[in-house]
């Protein structure tokens, strides 16, 4: 019984050390990164408008002044630009996080 309470003692030394050290928060920071980043990204990629209309819009004969599609379009490839960097940097995170880069 003693050696099992030795041992928890010196466990508790050691995951206590692992918590307090530096790669351990660079790990927590960058999956906090990582998860802020993923639920970014869902939100950008549900406010991108579709590419088409489909059968609805050609019935509908829904028309676009001019304007309005110069409109759509930057705000469009606005958030097209933004996901595009969002999911690199998420994908960069994901290798460092999962391939061993950090020991």
């Amino acid at each position: 019984m003693v050696e099992f309470t030795v041992l928890m003692q010196i466990s508790f030394v050691v995951y206590a050390t692992y918590i307090f050290s530096e790669v351990f928060i660079l790990k927590l920071a960058l999956t906090i990164v990582q998860l802020i980043l993923s639920l970014a990204l869902t939100a950008i990629v549900l406010l991108q408008q579709s590419r088409r209309t489909g059968l609805s819009g050609t019935i509908s004969g829904a028309a676009d002044t001019f304007l309005s599609k110069n409109k759509a379009a930057s705000v469009d490839a606005k958030l097209a630009k933004l996901t595009a960097v969002i999911a690199a940097i998420f994908i960069v995170i994901t290798l460092v996080l999962n391939l061993g880069f950090i020991a």
